[in-house]
C-alpha cells in the first residue's frame, strides 16, 4: 500500500520544477536553457519517482526518460555539456509528456492537482 501523502509530495515537487522551467524558458530573456533543461530532468524524475510510490514496481524504460538524464548532473556546470534553445524546448517537452503521463496513472493525483 503506498503512501498517499508522499505520493502526493512527489507530484507536487515535480509540478514545481516544471512550472519552474516553463517559466525559466518562456518568460525570462535571456532564457535561462540550461537551469531549464536540469529541471525538466527533475521533473521527470520526482514524477516517476511518486509513480512508483504509489504502484510499488519498477518503472518501465521510457526513452524521453533516458534522453533528459544528462540534465541531472553534467548541464549544472559549464562547458560540461551545451544547450540552445532547441534542446531546452525540447527538454520541456519531455517532462511535460512523463509528467502527465505518471499523473494520469495515480486518480487522486490528477484530481488534487486539477491536470
Amino acid at each position: 500500500m503506498s503512501d498517499s501523502r508522499l505520493v502526493h509530495e512527489r507530484f507536487t515537487y515535480s509540478q514545481n520544477d516544471l512550472t519552474s522551467a516553463h517559466h525559466l524558458f518562456n518568460d525570462l530573456y535571456p532564457k535561462q536553457s540550461e537551469i531549464a533543461c536540469y529541471l525538466s530532468q527533475q521533473c521527470a524524475e520526482k514524477a516517476l519517482k511518486g509513480y512508483l510510490l504509489f504502484k510499488d514496481t519498477e518503472p518501465p524504460r521510457i526513452q524521453a526518460c533516458s534522453d533528459l538524464t544528462p540534465y541531472g548532473v553534467a548541464v549544472r556546470y559549464p562547458n560540461e555539456l551545451a544547450v540552445d534553445d532547441v534542446i531546452a524546448k525540447s527538454a520541456i517537452d519531455k517532462a511535460d509528456i512523463i509528467h502527465k503521463f505518471c499523473i494520469g496513472k495515480v486518480p487522486e493525483i490528477n484530481r488534487a492537482l486539477g491536470s
